[in-house]
């Protein structure tokens, strides 16, 4: 099994580790187009940074950190992400079983495994990234079919959480999807957008840290059910739907 997670735009500084090398990665296919957006990152004019990551005047001191990507220290990628996913997900503990079975999807380095070294770095995954020619190619553009492509080299089940722009940027076949969704008073259901991503690291917790086999959707809703949650499945569908009552008040946090 592999629990894919989207990125985070807030990360931790610092790292303890020696500069990237594009080498020691995973899915080595993904290089070249790894280091052509690292360079045109670095490249990226001052002047130009705030309104091409779209980045306030008060955050331009974390977009600097674009121009000495190469020799900044690192960080495995699982403790490079920070934010409200990543504090549910509390990758510290967990186990070292549950570091193999989660990757992360990313704008820049396109698909990680949790312990691969990275810098600080800002960039997502709806910036146009002027390219020296003078285009702006989206990175869906950039990366095409890169990340389709090394994730049909994955023989694991798979478990997307990435949200949709990373869905975007590569997307997988006969993967498990997860959509938050909170009860409303009337019973209908509403989409969870704000305590979304936590839930999703609270399922990517229980997911990851199980030692049994998970080969289907039905066996990621067992998992999670479980756990204490409240999973819907259809009939076929690869779609889970975690039902919640208040998003404040799980009894999963």
């Amino acid at each position: 099994m592999l629990i894919i997670l989207p990125p985070s735009e807030t990360k931790a500084a610092g790292g303890d580790g020696s500069p990237l090398d594009f080498t020691t990665l995973s899915f080595p296919m993904l290089n070249p187009t790894r280091a052509d957006i690292a360079s045109d990152l670095i490249r990226l004019p001052m002047s130009e940074v705030l309104g091409v990551l779209g980045v306030s005047a008060k955050q331009q001191k974390l977009a600097e950190c674009n121009k000495v990507l190469m020799s900044s220290p690192t960080l495995p990628a699982l403790l490079r992400f920070t934010g409200v996913l990543y504090d549910a997900l509390s990758a510290p503990t967990l186990s070292p079983a549950a570091w193999r079975r989660l990757a992360v999807g990313d704008a820049l380095f396109g698909l990680l495994m949790a312990s691969d070294r990275i810098p600080m770095y800002r960039l997502s995954g709806n910036t146009k990234l002027p390219r020296p020619d003078g285009t702006t190619p989206t990175m869906k553009s950039r990366w095409g079919k890169e990340i389709s492509t090394a994730l049909a080299t994955v023989d694991e089940f798979i478990i997307d959480l990435r949200s949709g722009v990373y869905q975007q940027l590569g997307k997988v076949s006969g993967a498990v999807t997860l959509r938050v969704e909170k009860r409303q008073p009337d019973g209908k259901l509403k989409v969870v957008s704000h305590f979304n991503k936590h839930y999703k690291g609270v399922a990517a917790r229980m997911l990851a840290e199980h030692d049994g086999d998970i080969t289907s959707a039905r066996d990621v809703a067992d998992v999670l059910r479980n756990a204490g949650m409240e999973i819907q499945l259809d009939a076929g569908s690869s779609e889970l739907r975690l039902i919640v009552e208040s998003p404040a008040t799980s009894p999963m946090t």
